[in-house]
């Protein structure tokens, strides 16, 4: 006898498809028409082609806001991969100290993008700021505000503070699910240090690695809140990554035209880039079965 099926509950799917409807699909339809469109205002458009995106592709000033936002995306990942393994491997397993770490871990998390840039704009100061007086105080000539060095160096560190304790987290997860007869088998062979990191940990951590690679990339290349909150964009362009200089675009200079093809091409790089690490995860997942 067949079953028949209730698709009754498809009912229930038809306010989240409006509610997604609203908030993505018709503002992203405005985006698409104003990037093949050009207007003079009272909402009078004339067809413009391929004439923004051509713009956009020659444009020094997208390319060069590519190659900050890219080279900051390497460092970050860089930095905060290796990092959040190293803190992961040295956390408590068990007790107290764990569940201790944990939370201690969590706190930057928690913290708004508004507040973070604040947070380390008054940290940086030279005049108030712990950092900066402090750095002054052992003669470091350093001002965020005037030295792209000295910039880049705080949106780094402050990005690190912020998001290393999300890598740590997935691959203290990972560590997590490894079984003890592992680490028992290991000690009777008495592997390494190395080995057993190599062999038993980092091959578990694997798929929680590529999300958090998948994840940090996702968040460093769409930045915008705290290097905006604490440098602007300066000192000069040095610190102006996609997201500021498309803000800037958009709404400083109200060029809708080349800021919507803008933001598409801006889009497709993101969604090319996690559809690339998204088939790596599936292909990893099949082999690992």
């Amino acid at each position: 006898m067949e079953k028949t099926q209730n698709n009754r509950a498809w009912f229930l799917v038809i306010p989240v498809l409006v509610l997604v409807a609203f908030s993505a699909v018709i503002p992203l339809m405005t985006v698409v028409n104003y990037a093949f469109n050009d207007t003079f205002g009272n909402n009078d458009f004339f067809w413009a082609g391929l004439e923004w995106f051509d713009e956009m592709i020659h444009s020094e000033r997208l390319h060069g806001a590519l190659g900050r936002q890219a080279m900051f995306s390497a460092i970050i990942l860089a930095i905060e991969v290796p990092l959040g393994i190293f803190v992961a491997l040295n956390m408590p397993k068990k007790g107290f100290w764990a569940s201790f770490c944990l939370v201690l871990m969590a706190l930057p998390l928690l913290i708004p993008f508004n507040v973070v840039g604040t947070i380390w704009q008054i940290f940086g100061r030279v005049d108030i700021g712990l950092l900066g007086r402090t750095l002054a105080g052992l003669g470091v000539d350093y001002n965020y505000t005037n030295d792209p060095i000295d910039a880049w160096a705080t949106v780094i560190v402050m990005d690190v503070w912020h998001w290393t304790s999300l890598v740590a987290l997935l691959c203290y997860a990972g560590l997590q699910s490894i079984p003890q007869a592992y680490y028992q088998a290991a000690k009777i062979d008495q592997a390494s240090r190395w080995a057993v990191f190599r062999y038993i940990e980092l091959p578990k951590m694997q798929g929680v690695l590529l999300i958090a690679v998948l994840l940090r990339f996702m968040d460093s290349f769409m930045i915008y809140t705290e290097p905006f909150v604490v440098t602007g964009g300066g000192p000069g362009n040095s610190t102006t990554f996609l997201s500021i200089d498309l803000v800037k675009m958009a709404v400083g200079q109200f060029d809708l035209g080349p800021a919507a093809a803008f933001s598409l091409m801006y889009f497709l790089v993101i969604l090319l880039v996690s559809w690339v690490f998204y088939t790596v995860m599936t292909n990893m997942d099949k082999e690992a079965k």
